[in-house]
């Protein structure tokens, strides 16, 4: 058999090369590709969110799977994995993201889920053209996503989906978020910090209006930070954030940012969750 040194050098991996290992359960092959994500989270569970992979993992979530979610060591899980489940990409985010966070602690372990597309039909803010009440009071929050929940969410993850805590925008005043609170929370719409991982459309502190923007969704999905082009589906989708009197804040299908009146019903519902055990 020939030394390691005798052989002709290679500079570059290819995803299919074959690296032999050898451990506790024997001597095996494995592909360089599959090799890459797993030196990386051999790291550390939490590095796991910091790695692209994109596999298919599926039509359910398995049990292996919930376990890992449960001890938060992620096993064979990174971003961008996805299950497919009557007919939706539902497509790994992040990990841990909500940890630890909410007026009452949220330390389960778990994983964040967005769907590659819209759910159901498009359907406007309020109808009203107003964003009086702010997110939580908008007919978006109180019937729409409760809707897509049971008729889409639950059927997909069942007995999966987590609650946690959130912090709501639920009053405007002269086109300024208001008011918030704490509300348990399952199924919501991203906001603008989730998917560009900074505000846009946002109203600001002018020096004499001070806007209600306490959030616990702070920093951006890692999704969407490892790979930005999710972020632009050829869908119109709305964003929690209230930008005025009259306007919420939402992606457009031409991959811009934007904000539309309340009242639109063209722009799609892209919702966020966590799901664990």
């Amino acid at each position: 058999m020939a030394k390691l040194t005798d052989y002709t050098e290679a500079t570059r991996f290819d995803s299919g090369d074959i690296l032999i290992k050898d451990g506790k359960n024997g001597t095996k092959k494995i592909t360089a590709a599959n090799a890459a994500a797993e030196f990386a989270g051999l790291l550390s569970p939490i590095n796991h969110r910091n790695v692209w992979r994109g596999k298919n993992l599926g039509t359910k979530v398995t049990d292996a799977q919930k376990a890992a979610i449960k001890d938060g060591t992620f096993d064979d899980l990174y971003i961008g994995d996805y299950w497919v489940i009557n007919s939706v990409n539902w497509r790994i985010a992040d990990m841990d993201y909500w940890l630890r966070c909410g007026d009452t602690d949220f330390n389960t372990h778990h994983l964040v889920i967005v769907p590659d597309s819209c759910l159901g039909e498009n359907k406007p803010m309020n109808e009203s053209g107003k964003t009086e009440g702010g997110y939580h009071g908008s007919e978006m929050y109180t019937t729409t996503l409760p809707s897509i929940k049971t008729t889409y969410i639950d059927k997909a993850f069942p007995s999966l989906v987590l609650t946690h805590k959130e912090y709501l925008t639920n009053a405007v005043t002269e086109g300024h978020p208001s008011g918030g609170g704490w509300f348990e929370s399952t199924v919501e719409l991203m906001n603008e910090i989730m998917v560009y991982g900074c505000p846009i459309f946002t109203p600001a502190n002018t020096g004499t209006t001070v806007p209600t923007l306490y959030t616990i969704n702070n920093s951006q999905l890692a999704l969407f930070q490892l790979n930005p082009r999710m972020i632009k589906t050829r869908y119109n989708y709305w964003l929690r954030d209230v930008v005025s009197a009259s306007l919420f804040a939402f992606v457009v299908i031409s991959g811009d940012a934007g904000s539309r009146s309340a009242s639109d019903a063209y722009i799609g519902v892209r919702p966020v969750f966590a799901i664990g055990s």
